[in-house]
């Protein structure tokens, strides 16, 4: 495909050749960057900072590295190849028939409302994590995040681009109101709460890109298979650069908890906060808090709309393409849910349980994770055991939210859970001792001492690299 690194907004999608899209498109960018110059990385917009950049969509050589200040990145709209000339609708009721290269209009509202979204949670998770540059552990943690936050401002670029293309005027004033939300306002809220709730400790943002950016994994996914080609080329794209931003979640993760093990297997009273790193059970009550807030991500167990979505060929499954049944017309799906006091199941057909079987996706690849953390406890001979909850611990949405559950999933009572809430989530006492070692680590090849360096650099550079300029 051809590539435009010249245009004011780098591009494969030949936007010279519609300058009324592009007039559109250029106008909103000033608004774009005075939103990042706000609300994004809180004092580092002046520093250079390594970074890739998205240069192309061949997957040897999509990215470019270099020293760039964040407000000078070359956000830019890039679609995944075509898979061909003639691809066909992978699912649903209309499985076979021609994708669609623009909106049919009986699904207009259902694609704008998807797209919005997804859209939405872009400039959230930037916003979430605005002022942890003043508190890195390491310059390698920081380029790290801010390759998250300018990747988070690029998927933003590919939701807009179809907002303004396909959508008109509503599209227009939806990428305006994209700008104008606030994560954790009170008066503008995002849409989505995960995406207003505070992300001020690196163990937060860590645990944020282990479970939100995975939710974002299998949603984008989902997109990725639809019907409505422009929206499934963006977001194949998406996954691309999303796949960093888990490794960083999952690794961070991982090297928190190494650090923990580490002390622990030095101090036989196992008094790790003594020591200023995060102890083993806190980071158990981070996972099971932000893992029970991105797992309402995927939206009710039992869900009409869902049903909706796959039959009109707009969201599939993850990798709808390797599926064997893509109608999903006779499977049912058992679904567990509460009757009287006591947990039962009900069977209901696949179409109605699409989110339940792409959360059962990702809890899989979620418990995978936690596997890999707990072999790094055991390789230092310590006898713990993380792991991850029940997706029904904790819901304030679906079918679990008017019950209790342990983290088990056992139904327990009102006061059960109260009882046992500061052992399963964290206190205002956790988050307090956690804030309290978020102190910045800025000379190179240094770390803060509640976090393990990484076994490597960045591309092949050292630990010890300049990431960030001052």
């Amino acid at each position: 495909m051809s590539v435009s690194l010249s245009d004011s907004i780098p591009n494969n999608v030949d936007l010279s050749s519609d300058r009324k899209l592009l007039r559109a498109l250029e106008r909103w960018q000033p608004n774009f960057l005075s939103w990042w110059q706000t609300m994004g990385p809180d004092g580092f917009q002046e520093n250079e900072i390594w970074l890739r950049t998205a240069i192309s969509v061949e997957p040897g050589g999509w990215a470019h590295y270099d020293y760039v200040r964040m407000p000078e990145y070359r956000w830019g709209i890039f679609l995944a190849p075509p898979r061909s000339d003639d691809r066909k609708i992978g699912f649903g009721d209309r499985a076979g028939d021609p994708v669609w290269r623009e909106v049919p209009g009986e699904l207009r509202g259902m694609l704008r409302r998807l797209i919005v979204t997804q859209a939405d949670t872009e400039p959230a998770s930037v916003e979430q994590q605005r002022a942890l540059g003043q508190t890195a552990p390491s310059l390698y943690d920081l380029r790290n995040l801010f390759q998250v936050n300018v990747e988070e401002g690029r998927h933003l670029w590919a939701m807009v681009h179809l907002l303004h293309q396909y959508f008109g005027r509503d599209g227009r004033e939806e990428a305006e109101a994209l700008l104008m939300r606030r994560s954790g306002d009170s008066d503008r809220p995002r849409i989505l709460s995960t995406f207003n709730e505070p992300t001020d400790d690196w163990l937060s943002f860590f645990m944020f890109t282990m479970f939100a950016d995975r939710d974002g994994k299998y949603q984008l996914s989902a997109l990725s298979e639809s019907g409505f080609d422009p929206l499934a080329r963006a977001t194949q794209f998406m996954l691309t650069e999303e796949a960093f931003h888990l490794a960083v979640g999952e690794q961070g993760v991982d090297r928190i908890v190494q650090r923990s093990a580490e002390i622990m297997a030095r101090d036989p009273n196992g008094e790790v906060r003594k020591h200023q790193a995060i102890d083993l059970p806190t980071i158990q009550r981070y996972i099971n808090f932000w893992f029970s807030s991105s797992i309402e991500l995927f939206g009710n167990e039992i869900s009409a709309n869902a049903a909706d979505y796959f039959a009109a060929g707009v969201k599939g499954r993850h990798h709808e393409h390797k599926q064997d049944d893509h109608r999903a017309l006779g499977p049912t799906y058992e679904v567990p849910i509460v009757e009287g006091d006591a947990l039962t199941s009900r069977s209901v057909p696949l179409r109605n349980a699409v989110n339940e079987v792409l959360r059962d996706d990702y809890v899989k690849d979620c418990e995978r994770a936690c596997a890999r953390w707990n072999e790094s406890i055991s390789a230092l001979g310590v006898d713990y055991t993380l792991r991850i909850p029940s997706r029904r611990f904790n819901r304030t949405l679906g079918a679990y939210a008017e019950h209790c559950f342990s983290p088990e999933g056992a139904l327990i009572s009102a006061a059960e859970l109260a009882a046992s809430r500061a052992k399963w989530l964290p206190s205002e006492e956790d988050r307090a001792f956690v804030r309290s070692l978020m102190v910045p680590c800025y000379e190179p090849g240094t770390f803060a001492n509640w976090i393990r360096p990484p076994k490597k650099g960045i591309r092949g550079a050292p630990l010890d690299y300049q990431y960030v300029k001052w």
